[in-house]
């Protein structure tokens, strides 16, 4: 079951199964189905207030739009974007950053942590935040520096730690916890604000 406040509610079913089935989940449902309608609408409005800007870590960064422009310049604390259509340039523009942002702190995690990771990916999954193979490939997403900068550093640590212990089991729960003590905090704040982190509206998750 998905919920989108624009789009309703939509029910997916065996092919066998009944109107009268879809009928009976949202019944059973409906408190989670009005309670997620109601973070959406929280969600789109948190956008909406942004106006002209961006949130880029800790930072508020201007949004300039300038005609004739193709691609996303930052100077200081405003991004020069294309006057038309500016998402796709800005979306490309945050994937760059995110690369920039992202290996540095892996590399430092990874150093402090005694481990090694073999490459790293930015992408931008619908689901996840990040994630770690047996192999050592690493990928986030590049709306993680839509968040506050101490939520970034709790990712890689996340992940870094995956590097030792694939699962969650409680070792990686007290792996992480010594290596970011904070890490409950930081990733309640992601849960709560995981739909806020898009650039202009809201997406269901």
């Amino acid at each position: 079951m998905t919920v989108d406040p624009a789009r309703g509610v939509e029910v997916v079913l065996p092919r066998r199964a009944g109107d009268h089935e879809a009928l009976a989940a949202v019944r059973e449902l409906r408190t989670w189905i009005e309670r997620r309608v109601e973070e959406q609408e929280r969600a789109r409005a948190a956008i909406a207030a942004r106006g002209d800007t961006v949130p880029y870590l800790d930072e508020v960064l201007r949004l300039v739009p300038r005609p004739g422009r193709e691609r996303v310049h930052r100077r200081g604390d405003e991004l020069l974007v294309p006057a038309v259509d500016a998402q796709p340039a800005l979306e490309r523009w945050y994937r760059r950053a995110a690369r920039a942002e992202i290996a540095p702190r892996l590399d430092r995690a990874t150093a402090l942590a005694g481990t090694s990771y073999s490459k790293l990916t930015i992408r931008a999954q619908r689901t996840r935040w990040a994630s770690c193979s047996r192999s050592g490939a690493m990928s986030f997403n590049w709306r993680l520096l839509l968040a506050p900068e101490a939520v970034l550093e709790y990712v890689v640590w996340h992940e870094v730690c995956h590097l030792e212990v694939m699962d969650h089991s409680p070792r990686f729960w007290a792996l992480l916890a010594e290596r970011c003590p904070d890490y409950r905090e930081h990733g309640r704040w992601l849960r709560l604000h995981a739909q806020t982190l898009v650039l202009q509206s809201a997406t269901p998750a």
